[in-house]
This record gives C-alpha cells, structure tokens and sequence, in this order.
C-alpha cells in the first residue's frame, strides 16, 4: 500500500512540474489529494482554482483524470487479489480437488487387495498371541487356554482392508518393545514383584523347622531382626535392668585383707578416739581486753593529735617535708670567692680563716658602680609599634581614591595610544541603547554577540576565582599560620591536675586539642595525680584553657578516695607561666605506677618541680578532707 502511494506521488509530482515548468509543493500535494479522494474533473478544477487560472485548472484535471482511472483499476486488481487469498471457500475447494485427485490415484488391482487382507489377518494373529502370552505370564497357576479351531475370517470391505494396510509396521515395534519392558519391570521388582514372582513390599512367610528355628523356602536359618527401642525413656530403662543384671552376677568378695599393702600409709583405726579436754589458762581473757583497752585509747589519743595537728598545720608540713626531694649540696656548689668580693680581693681568695683578707685599695673609691643592666629575654630588640585601625568609613573613602587613580592611569595610556579601548560592557538591558541602529538592522546577530560578551566575561572571572583559590596544602599551611604564634621571646606554659583520666572520650579530647592547635607538652599519668602540661603562645592557651575548665565536663565522672566514698572528678590549674624555651615536643602519655618514677619522667626534661608543684596539692587536697 505504501509502495503504491509513493508512485502516485511521484507521478503526481512529474504531472505538475511539467505543466508548470517548476516544481510547486503546494500544487502537487493539493492534486495528489484531489486524485487519492476520487474527485472528478468538475471538483477536481474547483480545488485547483485557488491556485491557478481557471483555463490552466481545468487542463491541468483532464491530466490528472487519467491517473485517477488508473489507480482505480490498481486498486480493484489488489483488492481481488487480497480477497482471494483471504477467502475461505477456495481454500477448501483447492483441498477438496487434491483429495479427488488422491483418491485417483489410489485405485488398486484385486491381487493388492488380496495381499492387503492377509497382511492384517497375519497382524491380528500375532496381536492375539501377544496379549495370551501377557495373561499367561501374570496368571501362571492357571491353566493354559484351550486352543481352538480356527474360525475362518469374514472378508471385510474393501475400505475396511484398505484402512488395515495403511497401519505401519511400527505398530507391530512398538507392541514387541512394550512388552519387552513390561518383562524386564517385572523382574527387576519396580512394580512390586521380584524374579521368582513374589510381590515386593509384603512380609516373608515365617516357616519354622522341627526345632522352632526360623528358616526361609530353601531351609537356611534366617535371624529376625530385633525390636530397639528408640525412646530416651524406654533406653534408660533397659540400660538400668542391664546394670541390675550385672551386678547380681557378679559374685561378692569377701576380702578380709588386702591384696596390696603400702607400709607408707599409716592404718587408722577403725574406732573414733575421743578429744581430750583442753583448758585455758587462767587469766588469758584479761590480758586480751586490757590490750583491746589499750589500743582504744592509742586510737583516740592519736585523732586528737592529728586534730590539733590539722588545726597548726603541722600535719601539712609533715607531708610536704616527706614528698620534698633530697638535695645533696656539694662542695663543688660552693665558689670560693664571691663574685662581687672578687673585684677588691688581692689574690681572688679570702686567705686563712684567722687572718683578715688582703684588699685593693686602689679599687676603693668614693664612687658607687652601677652595674650595666640587661634586657629581660621577653622585651623585643626591635620596637614594637602599635597598628593603625581605620573606621569602615576610612576604609570605604580610602578603597574609592585608589580605584580612581588606577582608572586615571589605565585612561591616559589609551589616550597616548599604548592600551587599546576596551569593549563596550554589553548586557541585554543595554543592548537598543548601546548598538542603537546595528541591532534593530540584525537583532539576532546583535543578541548573540552580547551572549557571547557576557559568557566571556564569566568564564574570566571563574578563572581569576580559581587562580586566587587556595590548594590542600596552602589551606592547611595558612590554617597553620594562624594558629602558630611566635615564641621566640618566651613559651607560655600551663600545668594542670586531673583526679581522674582514664575516661577515654575526655583522654582524646586532651590529646588531639593539643595538636590542633600546634602546641607541644605531656601527661603523667598517677593514681589520684593526673599532670597536664602544655606549651604555646598565649592566644593557644586561652583555647587550651577553655577546653579544660569549660568545655569537658569532669564532673559526670565518679572517683573513689581513699575512704572508698565516691567524689565527683575536677581538673584544676596548678600553674602558668612563661619560660625561655620548650622542654618538651608532641604530647605524649606516659603511665607511672610510683611517684618516684613520675618525677623522674618529668626531671629528664629539667621540669621535676611541675610534679612537686601538682602532687603537693594533691595531698594537701586528701589532709583537708
């Protein structure tokens, strides 16, 4: 169908050109309408008279009235001949014409037919025989059938023989190969019966011999399986009547002396020997309840002590006399001459203790020296001025005088010639106002420059943005920058004291704060003395101060004393300063089980007193409760 509009196009199309002289879209599908509808000439000329004359219209439908006749005969011719192979009738008569012509040619001759008839009389013989040697085989106590004579067969009709021929062979194959497995399923036992013909699945016969044994239709002794009982129950019973059985069969001994003797071992008596009677001595009781007597008012006379001791301080002292370190002053600490008498000695030495040392006069005089005094290592070598802050005013007037001058300068290079012009900053609002007659001649083109313009100026100032942006590395080197301060004047120091820090939340918070900040120091770890340090600039250690007063909560944890009475866990600050240098590098956590070696931690590092300065208010902390 498809195939066929396209040539009446096509023929269409070439009518009109060749009228026309040209090609006409709008004509050709106007006649191809007119000729598909089936119009005639007098309507066809009316449809083509919007478009044309009248004279050239009706010319031009005469030439397309012969086209329209013949796609009418295309499509009769079509329509028969789709019809005809849809039509159900001729179907049947061109079947029924084949089945004559068959029956023509399958007329046969009197000998075929005779041939045919024994053929099927021999098949039934055979089939008869089949089936008797079937029912012989599954009844075989009964007794054979009674051959008899055989009857002479009815000459059937000759549809009748012609139908017999026509059964295949395989027939007769398929019956023999039945049957064969039918024999092989009987003896292999699938249906239920074995070789010798006895149904599977039913209970041997029980056959007993003379003597009761049990024995199968040869006459060998067959053993029956035995019952086992399966219930837990029903096991522990029969395991209990076999104990029962075993131990009355087994005979008792009566062993009146051992088989073995082991001279090591002491024979006791088979006869309880009495306890004696034991008496105190007398007066034992007496001694015990003075003691007891004694002790009390030792207890008593010793709190008193320690009250009054508290109340003079006296106790404190005690403590802080035992936690004090041992100095063992040397003689090698003591000069021989000090140094402002080394100035008027005569010999730098003082000379017999006897004797009066030996001075320089000259080097008396009236004159009072005044030593040349030194800068402390905080005060800066250079001066230190303060920075000049301007209001957002300032700032704002200051930031429109600079613009102006860079505008002053980029004018008068473009004046003298050395910068080219730039371009007129084009926007859709200004596009009328700016190109004024060149857009309204071509408004498309004058739209699509000032797109481009702009997407220019965007990409330009995504690329500046992305050169000013800083990388992973720089990021972290001005986060860094800002955070370090400079210390080489002197190291503020913090030293603080927790009960308690095993709390492994509270134990990170310390830790990764500390090196966030980029601040250096270490934690000594105590029962009852947690000593933290750090060291920073001072800005880093009002964060570090923050973080360990406010922001961790030390109360929510419980801490035992020395009563075994819970206390709420608190961090206190011991103390802060400043030092020359740093004593220690990244914070690090050192465990220690005695106070000796806590001290020893902190000495390596020339900071012993940071640990006298915490434990002692440890103790003075438990002496006051």
């Amino acid at each position: 169908m498809a195939k066929r509009d396209n040539d009446m196009k096509s023929k269409v199309d070439r009518i009109v050109e060749k009228f026309l002289g040209f090609n006409e879209p709008v004509l050709a599908a106007t006649a191809l309408n007119c000729v598909n509808n089936g119009y005639d000439k007098k309507k066809t000329t009316e449809k083509l008279g919007n478009l044309l004359d009248t004279s050239k219209a009706e010319k031009l439908a005469e030439k397309l009235s012969g086209l329209y006749t013949e796609g009418v005969k295309d499509t009769k011719t079509n329509r028969k001949r789709h019809f005809d192979d849809l039509d159900p009738f001729t179907e049947n008569k061109k079947i029924k014409s084949d089945r004559d012509a068959d029956k023509k040619g399958d007329v046969l001759s009197s000998n075929e037919i005779k041939n045919m008839m024994a053929n099927a009389q021999k098949m039934i013989e055979e089939r008869k025989k089949s089936l008797m040697a079937i029912k012989g085989g599954s009844n075989t106590n009964s007794q054979p059938p009674v051959k008899s004579a055989p009857k002479a067969l009815p000459t059937p009709p000759i549809s009748s023989t012609v139908s017999a021929v026509r059964v295949p062979d395989e027939k007769a194959k398929k019956i023999a190969l039945l049957q064969a497995q039918i024999k092989n399923k009987l003896s292999s036992g699938v249906l239920g019966f074995d070789g010798s013909g006895i149904q599977v699945g039913k209970p041997t016969p029980l056959i007993l011999d003379s003597e009761g044994r049990t024995v199968d239709s040869t006459g060998r002794e067959v053993q029956l399986t035995h019952v086992v009982p399966t219930l837990k129950a029903n096991i522990r019973a029969k395991k209990r009547e076999e104990f029962k059985a075993q131990l009355q069969e087994k005979p008792t001994e009566e062993s009146s002396e051992a088989k073995f003797f082991d001279p090591r071992i002491s024979a006791r008596s088979n006869v309880r020997n009495r306890k004696a009677l034991r008496f105190h001595e007398p007066g034992k009781f007496q001694q015990m309840a003075d003691r007891m007597r004694m002790k009390a008012q030792l207890q008593k006379l010793q709190s008193e002590i320690s009250q009054i001791a508290k109340k003079t301080g006296i106790t404190s002292a005690t403590k802080l006399a035992q936690i004090a370190p041992k100095v063992e002053q040397t003689s090698a600490d003591i000069p021989h001459v000090e140094w402002w008498d080394s100035v008027v000695l005569l010999n730098d030495s003082y000379g017999p203790d006897d004797e009066e040392p030996k001075l320089k006069e000259e080097a008396i005089t009236h004159l009072i020296e005044h030593p040349i005094q030194m800068k402390a290592p905080t005060v800066p070598s250079k001066p230190v001025y303060m920075p000049v802050f301007l209001t957002k005013k300032e700032r704002k007037k200051l930031r429109r005088q600079n613009r102006r001058e860079t505008w002053k300068e980029e004018q008068e290079k473009i004046r003298l010639g050395l910068v080219a012009p730039p371009e007129p900053k084009l926007r859709i609002s200004n596009l009328m106002r700016a190109l004024g007659t060149e857009a309204v001649q071509d408004p498309t083109k004058m739209e699509a420059h000032v797109k481009a313009q702009m997407a220019k100026r965007a990409k330009q100032h995504e690329e500046a943005n992305a050169a000013r942006r800083l990388n992973q590395d720089q990021r972290r080197e001005k986060r860094r920058r800002k955070l370090m301060e400079d210390t080489t004047l002197g190291v503020h120091v913090s030293v603080y004291r927790v009960k308690d820090l095993t709390n492994m939340t509270k134990k990170f918070k310390v830790e990764m704060n500390c090196k966030q900040l980029f601040m250096t120091g270490a934690v000594i770890m105590y029962k009852d003395c947690n000593v933290v340090i750090v060291e920073g600039g001072p800005k880093q250690q009002s964060k570090y101060h923050r973080l360990m007063m406010q922001r961790i909560k030390w109360e929510e944890d419980s801490v035992k004393n020395t009563d075994g009475k819970e206390t709420p866990n608190n961090c206190v600050l011991v103390w802060e300063g400043m030092t020359p240098t740093r004593h220690f590098g990244e914070m690090k956590f050192k465990v220690c089980a005695t106070e000796k070696l806590a001290r020893e931690q902190l000495r390596k590092h020339g900071v012993e007193h940071y640990w006298d300065l915490a434990y002692s208010g440890t103790v003075l902390e438990t002496e006051e409760k």
